[in-house]
């Protein structure tokens, strides 16, 4: 009986893991996450990685150029130094790193416009709504805002959807080269890029094949913004079909090869509706190619686990892993080939629509 106490005693008093103090500041660091996301969203809409030249500069100085208060920015400069966002000398000066470099508007690589997009105001209301969406399976945003997430976006929060627009042109115009890059299209005299934007995509394929032509299919207030190259007195223009409308509803489009990225992440019946409609419209043996991020089997899980929990709280849907994505292409009639990585972000998954 004494033994049996004095366990219990042993156990309940025993000293804690030495792991046990880093995992605590660990959590605590990460339930604050919130502060470095509103700091990196406070630097690129201050324009502070703009603001800072190749040389070091005191918050001083940056406060002047950004006018801003001088104590205040030195305090979010060391917060996002604490994470490699600028760094800070001995002297009190700040500098560039890789990742404050990314926050400015002139870096071939500027990532300030994916930044203010997943910072925008309507993720800090939806956000603590998380284990609703988890107990329901479906999107809070309704709820919030009384409308459709889109809708909202483009009715309600017009400096939203101008971030939703850049951010998303930015991302395309950054991958579009390495989906060149990867896509071998010799045979092909066709392309059409589905739910493709500006056609940043359909722009770099043409380019790398001279002999092929193509149809960019999106949205009529989507296309008719079309990347220079692709509308009248452009490079490409007379390679070219522009066509607008939903691909949900329909897909008049006829091509040898079909390209839908990043587009697939809508609520199941929508993607499901997208995948028949292409079928629907494509002739046997016609290539399609989704280009999807990730949940699974990728270095970028961190940023699409993270997005893939936004996707759910805004309009119900949701990242794709390979199994996940290759069962909707089947049921789709689709005969799901090669996956291959595009970059350290997308996979490509083949298929081909069968005879």
């Amino acid at each position: 009986m004494t033994t049996t106490a004095s366990t219990a005693l042993t156990a309940s008093t025993a000293p804690i893991e030495p792991t046990a103090p880093h995992a605590s500041m660990r959590l605590r660091e990460l339930v604050f996450g919130a502060a470095c996301a509103a700091a990196v969203r406070a630097a690129a809409r201050l324009g502070v990685a703009d603001a800072l030249e190749d040389t070091p500069s005191t918050a001083e100085d940056l406060a002047a150029a950004v006018k801003t208060d001088a104590r205040a920015l030195r305090r979010m400069l060391r917060a996002l130094a604490c994470y490699g966002i600028f760094t800070e000398d001995a002297d009190g000066r700040f500098a560039h790193t890789d990742m404050s470099r990314l926050l400015r508007e002139d870096d071939p690589h500027s990532l300030r416009y994916i930044a203010l997009w997943c910072t925008e105001p309507w993720t800090w209301a939806a956000w603590p709504r998380l284990d609703t969406a988890v107990r329901t399976g479906g999107s809070v945003f309704g709820e919030l805002y009384g409308k459709e997430f889109f809708t909202y976006l483009h009715e309600d929060a017009e400096e939203s959807a101008h971030v939703f627009n850049r951010a998303m042109t930015t991302s395309s115009m950054q991958s579009a080269r390495d989906v060149a890059e990867l896509l071998d299209l010799t045979g092909a005299s066709t392309v059409a890029d589905i739910g493709g934007g500006q056609g940043h995509v359909l722009a770099s394929l043409l380019e790398k094949n001279p002999g092929l032509k193509g149809t960019l299919f999106d949205l009529p207030g989507v296309v008719e913004k079309a990347d220079p190259r692709l509308r009248e007195g452009g490079a490409l223009a007379d390679r070219v079909s522009i066509v607008p409308g939903d691909c949900r509803r329909a897909l008049p489009v006829d091509a040898d090869v079909y390209v839908i990225k990043n587009i697939l992440e809508w609520d199941d019946d929508s993607t499901a509706r997208t995948l028949r409609n292409v079928v629907g419209s494509a002739r046997p043996g016609a290539r399609v190619i989704v280009i999807e991020n990730l949940v699974d089997d990728s270095p970028s899980m961190k940023f699409t686990t993270a997005m893939d929990l936004l996707l759910l709280l805004n309009v119900g849907g949701a990242k794709h892993t390979k199994e996940s994505m290759t069962s909707r292409m089947e049921a789709a009639g689709l005969v799901v080939g090669e996956i291959r990585p595009v970059n350290s972000y997308l996979h490509a998954f083949e298929s081909v629509v069968p005879g």
